[in-house]
């Protein structure tokens, strides 16, 4: 049984010593110019205009409006804050449809748009901020900063929304009896701060209405992030006149092509992630475990301002590549192993996903560079067929060819034509990315401005062959793939690389990361000279 330090305290001391050796960012001399370093550091953060970021958000919330129509309304809830332990809570990260509609982080905020009423088209519900709940807990947003984050200027106190609420299942006009709760509002007259049009209570007296939330309606089973909607669905019952409708779908087809300004602010979290995985190449010859690499992703992480990880770290050395979401990140790291990093940076609410695999001495061995070599062939099939009119499934089919004639060049397969490679490729070659690490797409094709993720990965488990069926064919499989099986048992590589497509093909966000054996090879010995 290996004893394990407490994370803290591994983590500060591997912090320590990188500290202590980082790369010199200025040379000694007269000119004062930064020369380049082998690791890659991450540009500044992109800035935008702050009208034209208004601007698009106020699209967004116009497109939403027009799609569901006059005779509906959608309401869209804030996430709800999650318990670590008793009264400790999770980071509050938002829910990823308001933020998409608001670029708000608050909690308890609720939006509500209503196209049928163009006096009160969107009113937000906000929190009143608490100088004793901020003494504790921090800045709340006042109605002045939500209205320049948002572009909302129609904002109520938080208290406002079961009245309001209530008289919309009614049928009823509803206003704020206290005019202190309207926290700000760009009419400034009582008269236009009515709940609904007369479209809206004339379709809902005719069982006519649509109520639009973030969930699956009908679904067995507690949703693990829209408990809200679902429980919210409940009290809107046949009478009220209203049925009920998943607005996900909406958010689907807008979030699936990136502007300008998504795809600037996913290539920042892709440009922190990179020099994440540079840090930790160059360092990994150093470390005895598993965590001290990782402790450079933190650091990086942290270092230039990342949101948080996308999901959490996998860095695997040795037969640990071989697990698809391995997470403990707890083992040794040896010399002459593969080691396995997948970890991707969040920033403003995107995520990048970036899996490299490396030699911890720095140079592949024979057998490592076979099996790498296929993977890599096989991202290269997927960037020659990832263009307009594509598809994740083109993807995968075109990587698919390249690692089963790979695998049965190396002995690994005996039959191309059957599900073989599935003992050693399980997963598929990629997925839509942006605000989710698995962002919302389905099996849409592709158009310009569509992220994606191009993995494919070859596992050659210590435990494969001894996990199938017991059958006659099994049996001749395995006698025939012993010999290879052997002799690359234990390894894994999983390369991954993001990509948008663009109206010529795709464009690979994460190129500036080495990939390939011989700029694998270059970047390491480079950088930890540079280190040294």
């Amino acid at each position: 049984m290996i004893r394990r330090r407490p994370f803290w305290v591994a983590l500060v001391l591997t912090l320590a010593v990188s500290l202590s050796i980082l790369p010199v960012a200025r040379a000694i001399g007269d000119s004062g110019a930064l020369p380049p370093t082998a690791i890659r550091i991450t540009p500044p953060a992109p800035a935008f205009d702050n009208a034209k970021r208004l601007d698009e958000l106020a699209a967004r919330r116009k497109h939403v409006a027009e799609t569901i129509g006059p005779k509906a309304t959608a309401v869209f809830f804030s996430a709800d804050p999650r318990v670590y332990t008793n009264d400790v809570d999770y980071p509050f990260r938002q829910e990823n449809n308001l933020f998409y509609l608001t670029n708000l982080n608050q909690k308890r905020a609720t939006l509500i748009v209503m196209p049928g009423n163009p006096s009160l088209p969107e009113v937000l519900f906000l929190p009143r901020r608490s100088p004793a709940a901020e003494t504790w807990t921090g800045h709340m947003y006042s109605p002045q900063e939500v209205a320049q984050l948002s572009g909302i200027k129609e904002i109520w106190e938080a208290s406002e929304f079961e009245p309001f609420i209530n008289a919309l299942r009614k049928h009823e006009v509803y206003r704020p009896i206290n005019p202190d709760n309207i926290l700000l509002s760009k009419a400034g007259s009582s008269a236009s701060n009515a709940n609904a049009s007369d479209s809206l209570i004339d379709a809902a007296s005719k069982n006519e209405a649509t109520l639009y939330l973030l969930a699956n309606f009908p679904r067995e089973g507690e949703s693990h992030e829209y408990r809200q909607e679902q429980r919210f669905a409940a009290n809107w019952t046949k009478d009220t006149g209203f049925t009920i409708q998943n607005a996900a779908p909406i958010f689907a087809a807008m979030r699936l092509r990136k502007s300008p300004m998504e795809t600037e602010i996913l290539q920042h979290a892709i440009d922190i992630s990179i020099e994440a995985h540079e840090r930790a190449q160059a360092f990994a010859a150093q470390a005895k475990w598993e965590y001290e690499v990782d402790a450079q992703i933190a650091y990086t992480f942290k270092l230039r301002n990342a949101d948080n990880w996308g999901y959490p770290d996998i860095v695997g050395c040795g037969p640990n590549a071989t697990t698809l979401h391995y997470e403990e990140v707890q083992d040794p790291v040896k010399q002459g192993q593969l080691l396995l990093m997948d970890v991707g940076a969040e920033y403003g609410h995107y995520s990048a996903d970036v899996t490299r695999t490396f030699p911890v001495n720095g140079k592949f061995s024979k057998e490592q560079a076979e099996i790498y070599q296929i993977v890599y062939d096989a991202q290269e099939a997927v960037a020659r067929v990832a263009k307009p009119g594509g598809s994740l499934s083109t993807n995968h089919n075109a990587a698919t060819d390249v690692i089963k004639d790979g695998l049965l060049r190396l002995g690994l397969i005996t039959d191309r034509n059957s599900d073989q490679y599935r003992i050693w490729f399980m997963h598929g070659t990629g997925h839509w990315l942006g605000m989710n690490v698995h962002d919302v797409g389905g099996g849409a094709r592709f158009e310009p401005g569509m992220t994606f993720t191009n993995e494919p990965g070859i596992y050659i488990r210590l435990d494969a062959l001894d996990n199938l069926p017991k059958t006659s064919d099994n049996e001749k499989f395995i006698a025939a793939v012993k010999p290879a099986f052997e002799k690359y048992r234990g390894l894994g590589v999983r390369i991954e690389d993001d990509m948008v497509i663009t109206p010529e093909g795709v464009r690979w966000m994460t190129g500036a990361l080495p990939r390939s054996i011989a700029d694998i090879e270059a970047f390491i010995a480079r950088a930890r000279r540079e280190l040294k």
